[in-house]
């Protein structure tokens, strides 16, 4: 029987995506964002969609064997306001932790077997390094020492309490099949209710599934739509250098000129994180022309992101009913999500733990 999987704080459903391509079918999904729930709706009809984490009592859902969710990061991350889970928004992680003791307790500690949290890697740093020994204790429901060192090392694990627990930073650009051209650094948390096994699903080497470039009939052929086309560039190579956007405010700011140049990268290096409150751009010439004179800063498109993220073309161009969703609200929900190799990696993880029990 296939395993279930629920998703809170689903996004644009890149948690159940990756379920489906491992074979594990996706229950229900939380989200409250109006562009995001309809372009879900869209891939996942037959998934059910219970809106507000808030109103939800996990004793009243239906039992999944794996309950997945990227709680908003906005007051853990660097680029945020610090709070950490104090924080109003990131202080939501507590009741996904409610919800899988909810649904726990009403399944005699069956369902879920598995719990996947994702997040940014501030959340190591953040609440003066204690957020993250908080995030612990609430899947183990027991103390957890913090390490000598007084720093969370980007990979680790512990047992004990009720459940096994390891976690790893994935960085996106070193996933996928090519791998993704961005730099996205996540924290990937793997909680086992019922073993010892999630060592075995975040550090054993394993395939990652090949990329899907094509997304049903949602849109038109992505050849026409991404990047620069062939008949302008002619026999001229195109140079594109990815614009770290913060480091160029800051220099603009200080009048910097050195610093300013230094933020456009090499053509070598991957984007930069793509961000949910603005477009990313890139700077572009031809080779042999005098980038000064001839060079010129375009954003990303929509669809360039979705390839950045490793999604299928067009995952987010239409809605349920079949509407344009607005390039902003792409580019929000893009800059919200999750890379799709790595989520499919700790999917198929799991799959391959419980088939061998």
């Amino acid at each position: 029987m296939p395993l279930k999987l629920g998703s809170l704080f689903d996004g644009i459903g890149v948690f159940p995506l990756a379920a489906v391509n491992c074979g594990i079918t996706p229950a229900w999904a939380s989200e409250i964002e109006k562009a995001p729930v309809s372009i879900t709706r869209r891939h996942f009809p037959e998934m059910e969609h219970l809106g507000d984490i808030m109103k939800l009592n996990g004793a009243e859902l239906e039992p999944v064997d794996i309950l997945t969710f990227g709680s908003p990061c906005q007051n853990l991350s660097t680029a945020g306001d610090r709070e950490g889970l104090a924080g109003k928004k990131s202080g939501l992680f507590y009741e996904a932790i409610r919800i899988i003791r909810e649904m726990r307790d009403a399944t005699n500690g069956i369902y879920p077997a598995f719990a996947v949290w994702e997040n940014v890697m501030g959340a190591f740093s953040s609440g003066d390094r204690m957020d993250f020994r908080a995030v612990l204790e609430a899947f183990a429901d027991s103390p957890i020492p913090m390490p000598p060192s007084k720093h969370w090392a980007s990979a680790g694990m512990v047992r004990g309490g009720e459940s096994d627990i390891s976690w790893r930073l994935l960085d996106a650009q070193y996933w996928g099949n090519p791998r993704l051209q961005q730099r996205r650094k996540r924290i990937f948390l793997v909680a086992d209710f019922r073993g010892k096994r999630s060592a075995q699903v975040l550090f054993k080497c394993r395939p990652v599934l090949p990329d899907s470039k094509v997304c049903g009939q949602s849109g038109p052929p992505s050849t026409g739509e991404s990047g620069i086309f062939s008949e302008e560039t002619g026999r001229h190579i195109p140079v594109i250098l990815p614009i770290q956007e913060r480091q160029m405010r800051g220099a603009v700011k200080e009048k910097d000129e050195t610093k300013f140049l230094v933020s456009f990268g090499r053509p070598d290096e991957p984007f930069p994180t793509l961000l949910a409150s603005s477009a990313n751009s890139f700077s572009f010439w031809y080779e042999g022309e005098d980038w000064r004179k001839e060079g010129g800063i375009r954003y990303l498109t929509p669809l360039e992101c979705e390839r950045l993220q490793g999604l299928p073309d067009h995952w987010t161009a239409y809605g349920y009913e079949g509407e344009t969703i607005s390039d902003s609200a792409r580019y929000r929900a893009l800059g919200n999500s999750i890379a799709l190799p790595c989520a499919e990696y700790v999917m198929a993880g799991i799959c391959e733990v419980c088939k061998s029990d």
